[in-house]
This record gives structure tokens, sequence and C-alpha cells, in this order.
């Protein structure tokens, strides 16, 4: 086992080691590691006879007909891409969380259930991926939310701790009504380096920020870069900027296929040539968060010069 004492987020920057490591497990203190690296996996399906608005397809449908191309080509995720993900993460010791909207869980019922056999956590994603919280009243949102925590325990077995939006489109309440419901965390953050906790209406919530970087940014283009820029990311925040966050989202629909988890496959095997990294799920991160009581911490604290 590798020596799993974390350094202090603000404290001066060690030198690099290149040994391979175990992962860190949760830091003692309130102190971030080095580097806290986050699997987010997404599992997604658009209302009946609805396509996604992107694809692979250079050629649109003809206006008016369905288009079956799209519907199936986000099948995949729940078929296959989902259950690769989970396999090439556990073949490097890591697992992670996956969001999951609730008509996905309706239609591939087996796959959810493997997701919780394989030591992933499950986190609710809207029901369907085209039908997003913004626009909708209180009490519109209230049941939205409960009816995709219901369908994702009557499948799983397992109630979601946490929530992701479906386009990270919320409303100015959402965080108040899933603190309501009792969840730990809250994966709409774009304006955070670090996770942390909220006060809300209903008692505290974690905010975990996720990534502007996904992998459907190169959808059209070449899966390499996705690693490149991945990998490039990792060394520049595990040099400069100890106490950091990457949330590596893949989508099962897209990152699921072989092309692009072979670019997973290289980026979990360079993070693990690194000492003090640290993988939680989401909900392994957000007990931690929670019980050290972190708030928010400026870039100008965390690092003076």
């Amino acid at each position: 086992m590798s020596d799993h004492s974390c350094a202090r987020h603000h404290a001066r920057i060690p030198s690099i080691t290149r040994d391979m490591t175990s992962l860190c497990t949760p830091p003692a203190t309130g102190d971030f590691p080095r580097i806290t690296v986050a699997l987010t996996f997404l599992m997604e399906n658009w209302s009946p006879g609805t396509a996604p608005p992107y694809s692979p397809m250079t050629s649109p449908p003809k206006p008016g007909t369905v288009d079956r191309a799209g519907i199936q080509w986000s099948d995949y995720g729940g078929r296959s891409g989902i259950a690769r993900l989970l396999r090439v993460a556990r073949q490097h010791g890591a697992t992670g969380t996956v969001c999951i909207n609730a008509r996905s869980a309706e239609l591939f019922p087996e796959t959810v259930r493997h997701i919780v056999a394989q030591g992933f956590e499950i986190g609710a994603h809207n029901y369907a991926q085209d039908e997003v919280l913004s626009g909708l009243d209180e009490d519109e949102e209230r049941a939205l939310i409960r009816k995709c925590l219901r369908i994702l325990h009557e499948v799983s077995g397992t109630r979601p701790v946490g929530w992701l939006s479906s386009t990270i489109a919320t409303t100015e309440r959402t965080a108040d009504l899933l603190a309501q419901e009792k969840l730990l965390w809250h994966g709409d953050y774009n304006y955070l380096d670090q996770p942390q906790k909220l006060d809300t209406r209903f008692g505290g919530i974690v905010a975990i920020p996720h990534s502007d970087y996904a992998d459907n940014r190169v959808l059209r283009g070449a899966p390499e870069d996705w690693f490149g820029c991945h990998r490039d990311l990792f060394d520049y925040l595990y040099r400069q900027e100890p106490g950091s966050l990457i949330n590596i989202t893949m989508h099962g629909n897209f990152g699921g296929r072989p092309l692009m988890a072979a670019q997973l496959d290289k980026l979990l095997a360079y993070i693990r040539t690194h000492s003090d990294v640290w993988m939680p799920r989401h909900d392994e991160l957000a007990r931690w968060v929670d019980r050290h009581d972190i708030r928010d911490t400026p870039f100008t604290t965390r690092f003076t010069a």
C-alpha cells in the first residue's frame, strides 16, 4: 500500500512521483488530497419517439419522420456502453457514479441492477433526458424528482442519494427540493472548482462540480483529443493546484463505445501511475465533505501567489 498522507490543499507543492499506487482512502481530516478524480457515467434516453439532438450522423433525417437511427444510437448505453465503462473502471481498481434517467431504468432494468452489483453508485438524472426541470412550477418539479427517485429505487433496490439534472437545467429551488427529499449531493454546479456544502431551506446539501469537457465534445472529432485534454488537465492540476477535483464524465451511448472506452482505459492507466490520488464515488466524496463541513474556499485563499 502507498503512503496515503494527503497534502493540504494550500500547502507547498510536493514533487511528482511516478510509482504505481493504490487509490487513496478518504482523507482522515478535512484537507483535500493532492487530487481527487471522480468518474461520472451517464445513462440516458429521450422521450418515446424522440432522438437525441446530437449524434455522429452527418445527415439529418427527413423533416417529419422519426429519427430511428438516433433513437437506436441512444439505446447503446443501456445495452452495452455503460457495462463496458464499468468494466474498464474496475480493471483499474476504480468505481464511480452512474447518473441514470428513470426512463432508462425502465427500459434497461438489468443494466441498472448490474451497476449496483458492480459496486457503483446510482444517481438520479431526471426521467427522460429531454424532460428538464427549468420551466416547471414548484409542484411539478417536486413531483418529477419524487417520480425519478421512486422508479430508480424500485428498479435497483437502492434509493439514490444524489441528483444530476439533465442538461444541467435547474430552477432557483432545485437544491431546496433535493434537500427536502434528504438527498446528500447535487451535481449541477459549474461555478465551483471544489465540492462544498451549501445551505438550503431544508438543510445542507453537497455541491459537486461537473465537467465542462465531457466525451461528447469530440463526438465528430478524434477520440484521442479527449484523452490528451484530460491528461494535460491532470498534469497541470497535479503540479500546480493541489487539492483539485477532476470530474471525468462519459455518456454510455457514446463514451461507452470501444473507440472512447479505449481512451478512458489509457487515462486511468496514466492516473494510476501517480501517488495521492483519491477516486471516490460521488456519495463517498459528499459524505467526506459533509462530515468535515467543507465550505467555499476562494481561489485567492487556496493560492496566495
